[in-house]
C-alpha cells in the first residue's frame, strides 16, 4: 500500500489556490458538484500524480482547525525555498533543527485556513528508514 493523496477542506477556494500555486503546486483538474462544492486536485512539479486535494464546501461555513494537522514537503534546499517563498510574499518560519545539527532542517508555513506545512531538507543520508 502507499498514500496517494490527502485532502484539506478550505474556506475560500480562490485564496487557497493562489497560496498553493505560490508554494509550487499546479492544478490537474476540478470536480464540481451540483450543491456548489468542488474538489481541486494539485501536484508539485516533481510528482507523478495528484498529491493534494482541496475540498471546497461553501455550505459548511469556515474551516476550523483543531488538533495536530499538517503535512510535509521535502525540499532540496531549505534556505533557497524560504528565500523564494518570502520573495513571493509568503511567510515561512525560521529554519529549525529538530533532530540536532545532523538531522533534518525544517521550517513551517501556514496556509490561509491555518493548516501547517512543514518544509523539510533531509540530511545527505536521507530520511530515516522505518521498519
Amino acid at each position: 500500500m502507499k498514500t496517494i493523496l490527502f485532502a484539506y477542506r478550505v474556506s475560500d477556494l480562490e485564496r487557497s489556490l493562489a497560496f498553493y500555486r505560490t508554494v509550487g503546486y499546479t492544478e490537474l483538474t476540478t470536480v464540481p458538484f451540483d450543491d456548489g462544492s468542488s474538489l481541486v486536485w494539485l501536484k508539485l512539479p516533481e510528482e507523478a500524480a495528484v498529491s493534494l486535494e482541496l475540498v471546497h464546501r461553501p455550505a459548511d461555513g469556515p474551516v476550523k482547525i483543531s488538533g495536530f494537522e499538517h503535512f510535509a514537503i521535502s525540499v532540496e534546499s531549505l534556505s533557497a525555498t524560504i528565500e523564494r517563498l518570502t520573495a513571493t510574499g509568503l511567510e515561512p518560519g525560521p529554519p529549525e533543527l529538530p533532530g540536532g545539527p545532523d538531522g533534518p532542517k525544517t521550517s513551517w508555513l501556514i496556509d490561509p485556513d491555518g493548516y501547517r506545512i512543514e518544509l523539510v531538507e533531509w540530511p545527505p543520508d536521507g530520511p530515516p528508514e522505518v521498519g
